[in-house]
């Protein structure tokens, strides 16, 4: 294996399917097999779905699966006597029954050999919080978290989900600080598996990105979170700024090809809860494989027939 692998998958609603389907195609046409090749995966919100599953020796097919399967049933709306301006817009119940189904309801991130990030956020203190595999000796405080509690408490986007309580912690989205958690995944990599930046090989999977902006001529009286701002269109901007400032920081630390950043682009709010999208989502990221199979061939070293030219 040439370089030290990472891979590391944005936050994006039900997005991730795009991210998914692209890991589904890189497996078919290159037989990858992710626990091998890779020596990190990280991911934050949808992304630490698709992290987990993978760490955990999950097919991304099942991934793609998941999506499609119960999609639409986790981002049903509240009832009109369970939702309201004090309540988040859908309950958690169903997408923990499903997470549960999905990693086991008694697997630990102990368990996980692989090294895995997750990132959250400690509302309760008003700070970061990582959830992480025990790939360092000094780690102790997430051994025995559940990967099912750990993935729902990066999922819960505020607005959308309630946070996660998890012991004395109360848990909201990674992506309010880490939508693409690929600078978090290179400075892991540097300071506890002993790697160094120069080694790095980073494979980054977006879950798209909105080209929207606010008129300049909006009125100051109009600047209200339901009226100027616009709530969705507010937290997607919030989510975009994030990617890119990880992006462009780490653009900075590496060199040009250690990086390779899969994602696209639309001009319109892309919304973080609409699986009524997956058929345009899955021919996105068609599109997008095909178009990046020979950069991805080349950066991941792979030969003629899926093989890795370090093995």
């Amino acid at each position: 294996m040439n370089g030290f692998y990472i891979l590391a998958i944005d936050g994006g609603g039900y997005r991730g399917v795009y991210s998914a389907y692209i890991l589904k195609r890189i497996a078919e046409e290159f037989g990858q097999d992710w626990l091998k090749k890779f020596g990190l995966i990280a991911g934050t919100s949808t992304g630490a779905i698709i992290a987990a599953a993978l760490a955990s020796g999950l097919p991304a097919s099942k991934i793609v699966n998941f999506y499609k399967d119960h999609g639409k049933e986790i981002f049903k709306k509240r009832s009109l006597f369970g939702f309201g301006v004090m309540n988040s817009k859908y309950s958690n119940e169903y997408f923990k029954k499903v997470l549960k189904d999905v990693f086991g309801e008694d697997r630990k991130l102990g368990q996980i050999e692989m090294p895995l990030i997750l990132p959250s956020t400690d509302i309760g203190n008003g700070i970061v919080h990582v959830l992480k595999s025990s790939y360092d000796k000094g780690f102790v405080r997430d051994n025995n978290r559940l990967v099912y509690e750990a993935v729902l408490a990066s999922c819960s986007a505020p607005t959308y989900f309630d946070p996660y309580r998890m012991d004395k912690y109360l848990l909201a989205d990674g992506g309010l600080w880490a939508n693409n958690p690929s600078l978090v995944a290179a400075i892991d990599a540097k300071r506890r598996l002993g790697q160094s930046l120069d080694k790095l090989k980073i494979l980054s999977i977006g879950t798209g990105e909105s080209r929207n902006f606010y008129p300049v001529a909006n009125r100051i009286a109009r600047w209200g979170l339901l009226t100027g701002w616009g709530v969705q269109k507010f937290i997607t901007m919030l989510l975009n700024l994030q990617a890119q400032t990880a992006k462009n920081m780490l653009g900075l630390l590496l060199e040009q090809g250690q990086i390779l950043r899969i994602n696209f682009e639309s001009d319109k709010v892309l919304a973080l809860d609409n699986p009524n999208d997956h058929d345009n989502l899955i021919s996105l990221a068609d599109r997008d494989f095909t178009y990046n199979a020979e950069k991805i061939k080349q950066f991941m070293g792979y030969t003629t027939g899926g093989k890795d030219a370090g093995q």
